[in-house]
C-alpha cells in the first residue's frame, strides 16, 4: 500500500513500524497514512490493536523501528515541538493553578511573559473556565480539568494536536461538550489533529478522516461526509449513522480485515 500523492499530508506516517525488540511482534505493522493540513483524523480500534503507540509515534515520544514520519516535510527525530499531546488522565500538577497548569509547556522553557498569560487566560475563557483560572485541580470536576489540559496542549500555537483517548472517563454530555470544544478550537487555529478513541460515535463526530486498526495494521478507513461547523444534531442524521455502522462492520472484522481492506492513505 502506497500513500496517495494527490493528498499532500502535513503529516505523513509511511511504512511505519514498531516492535519493542528485534524478535519480538510488530505492535505497529508498516502503516502508511497522510494528514492534510487543517485536518482531524480519528483512530479507532480495540484495546491493543496498537493505535496508542502509533499516536506516540507520531509525537516523536518513541521512535519506529523502520519507516519514517514527516511534519511539514521534515523527518521526525525525536519530540516534535510542532506538536501538542493530550494524555488519557489530564496529568494536571496539583499544587498549580489552573492557569499555571495551561503555561507549564512555556514555563519548562522560560519565565512566561504577560503575552503568554493573556493567551493562557484566552484559551480558559474559551473552554468556559473563565473563573476557575485560580482554582488548583483538586477544585475543579473531570470535565473541567480536561478542559485545563487540552489549554495546555494548545498554549503553545501548536501545529498538530494529537490525543490519546481524553474523553473516555467522562459522562456522556460532558464528553460531548468537549468534543464541541475541541472542534471549535482546532477551527479557530486551523490545527491538525489525530485523535484515538475507541468510540465509534465520537470518531465520526469529531473526523474528516477514520480509520479502524487491529493488530498494529490499519485495516479500513473512510471520509466522513459531515459538513462543518458540526452540530449535535448531527449525530441523528442519517448519514452518521451509516458511517457509525459501516466502522462497527470494519471493527468486527477483525484482524482477518487487514489483509482483505487495506485503506488508500
Amino acid at each position: 500500500m502506497s500513500i496517495d500523492p494527490a493528498m499532500p499530508g502535513f503529516v505523513a506516517i509511511e511504512q511505519v513500524g514498531y516492535s519493542y525488540d528485534a524478535s519480538g511482534p510488530a505492535i505497529v505493522d508498516r502503516v502508511d497514512w497522510a494528514i492534510p493540513r487543517g485536518e482531524i483524523h480519528c483512530l479507532l480500534g480495540r484495546s491493543g490493536c496498537g493505535k496508542t503507540t502509533l499516536l506516540k509515534l507520531a509525537a516523536g515520544l518513541l521512535m519506529p523501528t523502520e519507516g519514517s514520519i514527516r511534519i511539514g516535510g521534515e523527518p521526525l527525530q525525536g519530540p516534535s515541538p510542532r506538536a501538542g499531546f493530550v494524555f488519557q488522565a489530564p496529568t494536571l500538577l496539583d499544587w498549580l493553578s489552573a492557569l499555571d497548569n495551561v503555561l507549564l509547556p512555556i514555563s519548562l522553557k522560560r519565565r512566561p511573559t504577560a503575552v503568554d498569560r493573556d493567551a493562557a487566560l484566552d484559551l480558559l475563557a474559551r473552554v468556559g473556565l473563565t473563573d476557575f483560572a485560580a482554582r488548583r485541580p483538586s477544585e475543579l470536576s473531570g470535565g473541567q480539568q480536561s478542559r485545563v489540559a487540552v489549554a495546555r496542549a494548545l498554549v503553545g500555537n501548536p501545529d498538530l494536536l494529537l490525543l490519546d483517548e481524553p474523553f473516555a472517563a467522562l459522562d456522556a454530555l460532558t464528553r460531548e461538550e468537549l468534543q464541541d470544544d475541541l472542534l471549535r478550537l482546532c477551527a479557530l487555529n486551523g490545527t491538525t489533529a489525530l485523535f484515538v478513541t475507541h468510540d465509534i460515535g465520537e470518531a465520526v463526530y469529531l473526523g474528516d478522516k477514520v480509520a479502524v486498526m487491529a493488530t498494529g495494521q490499519l485495516t479500513h478507513a473512510r471520509r466522513i461526509e459531515l459538513s462543518r461547523p458540526r452540530h449535535r444534531d448531527m449525530r441523528y442524521t442519517p448519514g452518521f449513522t451509516a458511517a457509525c455502522h459501516d466502522l462497527r462492520d470494519a471493527m468486527d472484522g477483525g484482524p482477518q480485515a487487514a489483509t482483505s481492506r487495506r485503506p488508500a492513505a
